[in-house]
């Protein structure tokens, strides 16, 4: 199977659980944040967390998890460039060859709270980068951001031990309207907070 390594990192964990335990089953080694390597752990699943992999904890309140050059260069880095798996190997970073990530929950914060620190708190920053990162180099990485595709996912692993690129480009779509509808959600939300109004 091509899939070899995940990273996850979801605030919305329907169905996370089975997709996970699948993708053990099958020896997929499986790098969450914190907040859910816990969630998985109280359901019997042990994963890699990113800070055991990075050696550096989560700080600022968790604010920073994953913005480390191990858990980037493992995006980032291409399958099909010689410089970068050569330096990748040499700063002993490894590849991850899909991405599940949904974003903090800024648009169901701002549906009961004006408040602009509990916003702002929920403002998403390193699932961005990373659904970025991932669709930068969707070749190499799986871009899976809807908990309603780990099925097609598990299917297309079953059948052909991969995901075609036709299935890797509509998940990058899917992502991409994610990005954009969430970025749009944020800016109308503090353009009303900051009473300015929208163009």
């Amino acid at each position: 199977m091509n899939v070899r390594r995940v990273l996850v990192s979801v605030s919305e964990k329907e169905g996370l659980c089975g997709f996970v335990k699948y993708l053990k089953d099958r020896d997929v080694e499986v790098v969450a944040t914190e907040g859910t390597a816990n969630y998985l752990q109280n359901n019997g699943i042990d994963v890699l967390r990113v800070s055991e992999l990075t050696g550096f904890p989560e700080i600022l309140g968790g604010r920073i998890k994953t913005l480390h050059p191990e858990i980037f260069g493992g995006i980032l880095g291409s399958r099909r460039d010689g410089t970068h798996l050569r330096e990748m190997d040499v700063r002993g970073i490894k590849p991850i060859d899909m991405v599940v990530i949904n974003f903090r929950p800024f648009l169901k914060v701002a549906e009961r709270t004006m408040d602009e620190n509990e916003l702002l708190e929920n403002l998403d920053v390193g699932g961005l980068a990373l659904l970025q990162a991932a669709v930068k180099n969707y070749r190499d990485v799986v871009v899976v951001c809807d908990p309603e595709d780990y099925r097609i996912i598990m299917d297309s692993l079953e059948q052909c031990g991969d995901i075609p690129l036709q299935l890797r480009r509509r998940l990058v779509l899917k992502a991409l309207k994610m990005l954009v509808d969430y970025e749009k959600k944020i800016y109308e939300v503090l353009k009303e907070l900051f009473g300015e109004p929208l163009e």
